[in-house]
């Protein structure tokens, strides 16, 4: 389908799974905001390289999505947004008794509080526009548990409720909401890890990522980031008209079992 005309503003994109959903919006036609918290040139120019690859329009707008103020900006100086994709987000890896309170605090900031400060600008100018997508990209951990990731799965859970309030809200408008549960998805900053993951266990690179990795996902493979992308440019297809307020997992099976 194509999504001339409209603009998607997609948090957290300058790299990994927000920058493949970037690519596959503009790929399908839409003006694109990109985002993260710095302001380098780096970021302009990534924004100027998508536009020109897909023919759209493109900005970067820097915010911080740990600060409410900057959350609600984005959506501000953004003028429009059709399709809001809710994917910033950090990890820290930690046992509840020693988790960090600041880590705490700035993973439900960033991971679960930023995507109800953008959607409560956003909401607005879809009514007005008269069409909008709320893509929130949760996680399996959104559905599902494991140990010393209490801020991260408890901010993930959040997500996946959010997107279900706001599926309710606008469920008479033709507005949709719904939350896409990645598993692991090979992402630059993962595809980094392994080699050092391989030191760590002794092993190859291949048995860690087999037996320590992706332990939890059945496939034994990787999503990708395209693959993240184009579920979310099926949300904003007529054929999603009608799918509103639940989850979509791309997870090979995690949460199959």
């Amino acid at each position: 389908m194509s999504l001339k005309g409209k603009t998607a503003v997609i948090t957290g994109s300058n790299s990994g799974i927000g920058l493949g959903v970037a690519h596959e919006l503009a790929r399908a036609g839409a003006d694109v905001v990109i985002n993260s918290f710095t302001d380098r040139e780096e970021d302009h120019a990534l924004a100027a390289s998508i536009a020109k690859e897909h023919g759209v329009t493109v900005r970067y707008i820097q915010a911080d999505m740990s600060k409410p103020d900057q959350c609600r900006a984005l959506i501000e100086q953004a003028g429009a947004c059709d399709i809001l994709v809710n994917n910033a987000g950090i990890q820290h890896v930690s046992p509840i008794d020693e988790f960090p309170i600041e880590k705490w605090d700035a993973i439900i900031a960033i991971n679960l509080s930023s995507a109800f400060h953008t959607t409560a600008v956003a909401l607005p100018m879809m009514r007005k526009a008269g069409w909008g997508r709320v893509i929130n990209i949760a996680s399996a951990h959104g559905l599902t548990a494991s140990p010393f990731k209490s801020a991260y799965i408890a901010a993930k859970h959040g997500v996946v409720g959010l997107s279900k309030t706001t599926a309710l809200e606008t469920a008479r408008e033709p507005i949709t909401c719904n939350a896409i549960c990645p598993g692991y998805v090979l992402t630059p900053l993962v595809e980094a890890q392994i080699p050092d993951t391989a030191k760590k266990y002794d092993m190859s690179e291949e048995e860690v990522t087999q037996k320590v990795i992706l332990e939890r996902q059945p496939s034994k493979e990787f999503a990708t980031v395209e693959q993240i992308g184009g579920t979310a440019v099926f949300l904003c297809s007529d054929a999603a008209a009608q799918i509103t307020g639940t989850t979509i997992s791309v997870d090979g099976g995690w949460t199959a079992l």
